[in-house]
C-alpha cells in the first residue's frame, strides 16, 4: 500500500519523531511510505542513514505551491494528517479524484495524541465529514494512541523485546564513551522543571554517586544554566558527575533508556520508549495553558497503579504542587520499578500501533 504521512513540527521533534518511528515501521512491513515534513532537519541525527522503502519530502503547509509538483503519480491508499496537521491540497485532491474515479477503498485518518484519559476510548475511531476545500465531500477517521484494546495502541517495532533481551549494557556505554563506573545511571531528557534545581542539588548533597546523562538540547541548556563554569567543565559537582549527551540516533536513545536505573522522559515519543525500557520512569508532561496538563498525568499515573511516592514526585517535578522532588529511596526504585515493568507487561499483551492501524485500513500485518 501507499502510505502518506504528513508532519508539522512544533516545537522539540518529538510530532518528528513519532511520525518518522510510524513511517519506519511501514516500510519494515513492506509499505511505501512517503513522508511529507516542513522541518527535517532533526532527521539528519535521528535517522542520519533514512530507512529502506521511506521517501522525506519537505514541504512547507497545505497550500505549498510545489505540492503538486512533489504529489506521487498514484493517490496514496491511505492519508494520514498527524496531530492534526494540515496535509497538502494538492494531496488531498489527488485523493478525492482517484476515490470519484476509480471507487477503490482509500482512507484518510488523523492521527491524534496520546492520553490515558476516558475520551480517547470514546473518540478513536470515530468519523470526520470534511466540507471545505479540496477534500469535501470525504471523511477522515480519527485514530487515538493509547493504552487499552479499545484504544490505537502504541508503537512498538517487531522484535522490539527480543532486542531489550539481549541489549549489552556496559558494551554500550563504552561504545558511547559514557564513563559509567557502576554507580546509579539516571537518564534526563526534560524541558525545564520546576522541580530540576531541588533534584540537581540532591543528587549534589547525595550519599550514593550518581552519573546523570543529559541529553542535548533544552535538557542540557536547563542544567547548564543551574551550574557554574567550573562544574560544568569538571562535568561533575559534588556525588553527582554528568556526562553531555549529544544527539543520537533513535536507536540510541533507546538503549539509553534500556541502561539506566532511573528515566526522566518528556512528551510523548520518550514516554512511549521509556515504557518499553521497563525501568523506572518520571515523565515531564507538556504544559498547557489551560492547565488540561494536569488532567492528562492524572489519568496516566492511574492507568500506570502508580503508588503514592511517584504521584507526589511526578507532581513536584512538572510543578503542580509547592513540594520539592527527594532523591527516591532504594525501596521506592524497586517500587517504581515494578510498576513500570508491569505496565510494560500490559502494553505487551496488546497489539501495536502499526497492527491496530493496519486492521483499522482493512489490511492485516
Amino acid at each position: 500500500m501507499r502510505w502518506d504521512i504528513f508532519c508539522k513540527v512544533i516545537d522539540n521533534h518529538g510530532d518528528a519523531g513519532v511520525c518518522w518511528r510510524l513511517a519506519r515501521e511501514l516500510a519494515g512491513e513492506g509499505e511505501q511510505v512517503r513522508l511529507w515534513i516542513d522541518d527535517p532537519s532533526a532527521l539528519s541525527w535521528m535517522a542520519p542513514v533514512g530507512a529502506p522503502g521511506v521517501d522525506v519530502i519537505h514541504w512547507r503547509d497545505a497550500h505549498d505551491i510545489d505540492a503538486a509538483r512533489l504529489a506521487p503519480a498514484q493517490a496514496p491508499d491511505v492519508l494520514i494528517e498527524a496531530f492534526g496537521c494540515e496535509p497538502a491540497e494538492a494531496v488531498i485532491a489527488q485523493l478525492a479524484r482517484a476515490i470519484s474515479e476509480d471507487g477503490v477503498p482509500r482512507h484518510w485518518i488523523n492521527l491524534e495524541y496520546l492520553s490515558a484519559e476516558p475520551y480517547v476510548e470514546r473518540l478513536h475511531g470515530l468519523p470526520s465529514p470534511v466540507f471545505r476545500g479540496a477534500g469535501a465531500g470525504l471523511t477522515k477517521r480519527f485514530f487515538y494512541p493509547g493504552f487499552t484494546p479499545a484504544t490505537g495502541g502504541l508503537l512498538r517495532e517487531h522484535g522490539l523485546m527480543a532486542e531489550r533481551d539481549a541489549f549489552d549494557r556496559p558494551a554500550w556505554l563504552a561504545a558511547q564513551a559514557i564513563p559509567w563506573g557502576g554507580e546509579r545511571l539516571v537518564s534526563l531528557f526534560c524541558y525545564e522543571p520546576p522541580g530540576l534545581p531541588a533534584l540537581l542539588d540532591a543528587w549534589r548533597r547525595g550519599p550514593e554517586p550518581t552519573l546523570l546523562v543529559v541529553t542535548a538540547g533544552r535538557s542540557s541548556a536547563a542544567v547548564r544554566s543551574l551550574l557554574s563554569e567550573s562544574e560544568v567543565g569538571a562535568g561533575a559537582t559534588g556525588a553527582l558527575r554528568l556526562h553531555w549527551l549529544p544527539h543520537v540516533p533513535q536507536p540510541d536513545f533507546d538503549r539509553l533508556l534500556w541502561s539506566c536505573d532511573l528515566n526522566f522522559v518528556r512528551g510523548e515519543d520518550s514516554l512511549v520508549r521509556g515504557l518499553w525500557a521497563g525501568a523506572p520512569l518520571v515523565w515531564q508532561i507538556y504544559p498547557q495553558d489551560d492547565d488540561a496538563h494536569h488532567v492528562k498525568l492524572g489519568a496516566f499515573l492511574e492507568w500506570m497503579d502508580s503508588p503514592a511516592s511517584l504521584v507526589r514526585f511526578h507532581h513536584a517535578w512538572n510543578g503542580f504542587s509547592d513540594a520539592t522532588p527527594h532523591l527516591p529511596t532504594p525501596e521506592e526504585l524497586v517500587q517504581w520499578g515494578a510498576v513500570a515493568a508491569g505496565a510494560r507487561t500490559k502494553l505487551l499483551a496488546q497489539e501495536s500501533l502499526a497492527q491496530r492501524l493496519y486492521r483499522f485500513v482493512g489490511r492485516k500485518s
